[in-house]
C-alpha cells in the first residue's frame, strides 16, 4: 500500500488535492482499501492518488464526492489541474516501476529505459550543449537508475516499437551507435524485451509522434505518457488511453515482425562497428 508523502503544505493544486483526498479519508475512518472498494478501485491506486503518482481524474473524484458527501469539490479540484503538461519525468518514473507491462513508440530516438550511458549523454547534451558537467551527469545517472527496471526479472514486461529512423539517426558517432544498437539487441536476444521496427517503407502508416508510452498495473487503469520538444504529457483519461492503445496497435501491424527487426537492428549496429573500426 503506497504511502502519501509527508509535506509540510501544499505549494501545488496536485499536492493540496492529494493533501485534501487523505485527510478526508482519513476523518471519515477509511482505510485506502476501504475507500478503494466505495469508488470501485483498488487500495493501492486510492495511495498513489495520494502521494503523487496518479492524477486524480473527474470521474473518480465524483465518485469521492458522493463518498465523502462533499457535493462536486473533489471534482472541482481535479478539473484545476486535468490538463497540466508534465514537465518533469519523475512521476513517469515511479510508474514504471509500479507497471506490470510497458509499451514504448520512439520515432527518433532510442527511449529512455534502453539508453546506453554514452548515448544518453550525446543526447542530453544535443539539447544542452552549454549545459554544467554535473547538470549532464546528474540526468545520466537519473536515466541508468531507471533502465535497472530491465535487469529485474519481476520487473515489467516491455515492448518496444521504433521508427527505423532511430536506427539511421546518428547520436553520438558509430561506436556509439553500435554499442547502443547492439546493448538493445542483448535485451532481446536475452528475451527481456520485445522490440519491432516500422520501416521507411511503412510510409506514413504507424506514425505516431516523438514518443509513447503505454503503461498497464495490475490493480490499476493504464496510463500514457508522450513527449515531444521540452515537454511531456501524462493521461489517464480512459478515452484518451483508448485512441493511444488504438494508434499503438495499428502501429504495431505496420512493424516488421520481431524476427526481422532483430536482425535488421543487428545488421545496422554492424555497418556502424565496420565504420568505427576504419
Amino acid at each position: 500500500m503506497a504511502k502519501p508523502k509527508a509535506v509540510s503544505g501544499a505549494q501545488t493544486p496536485e499536492e493540496f488535492a492529494r493533501e485534501e483526498l487523505r485527510r478526508h479519508r482519513e476523518a471519515a475512518g477509511l482505510t485506502q482499501e476501504g475507500l478503494g472498494e466505495r469508488i470501485f478501485t483498488s487500495g493501492a491506486y486510492v495511495g498513489q492518488m495520494e502521494c503523487g503518482t496518479r492524477r486524480l481524474r473527474p470521474e473518480i473524484a465524483e465518485l469521492i464526492d458522493g463518498v465523502f458527501d462533499t457535493g462536486d469539490y473533489f471534482i472541482r479540484l481535479a478539473r484545476a489541474f486535468k490538463s497540466k503538461q508534465v514537465e518533469e519525468y519523475a512521476v513517469v518514473a515511479q510508474l514504471e516501476r509500479l507497471a506490470t507491462a510497458i509499451y514504448d513508440y520512439a520515432a527518433s530516438l532510442v527511449p529512455g529505459l534502453l539508453q546506453t550511458e554514452s548515448y544518453g549523454r550525446a543526447v542530453i547534451r544535443s539539447s544542452n550543449p552549454t549545459a554544467l558537467a554535473d547538470y549532464v551527469d546528474g540526468l545520466c545517472a537519473f536515466r541508468l537508475e531507471r533502465a535497472r527496471l530491465l535487469d529485474d526479472p519481476a520487473g515489467p514486461q516491455l515492448w518496444v516499437i521504433l521508427h527505423e529512423a532511430v536506427l539511421r539517426t546518428v547520436v553520438g558517432g558509430p561506436a556509439v551507435m553500435a554499442a547502443q544498437l547492439g546493448h538493445v539487441a542483448s535485451y532481446v536476444r536475452a528475451h527481456r524485451i520485445t522490440v519491432q521496427v516500422v520501416p521507411f517503407s511503412a510510409g506514413a502508416q504507424g506514425v505516431l509522434g516523438s514518443l509513447v508510452s503505454i503503461m498497464q498495473f495490475a490493480d490499476s487503469p493504464d496510463t500514457t505518457y508522450t513527449e515531444g520538444p521540452c515537454v511531456g504529457q501524462l493521461y489517464d483519461d480512459a478515452e484518451v488511453v483508448r485512441r493511444h492503445w488504438r494508434r499503438f496497435d495499428l502501429t504495431r501491424a505496420a512493424a516488421l515482425s520481431p524476427e526481422v527487426s532483430l536482425a535488421l537492428i543487428e545488421s545496422v549496429a554492424e555497418e556502424y562497428a565496420k565504420c568505427a573500426r576504419t
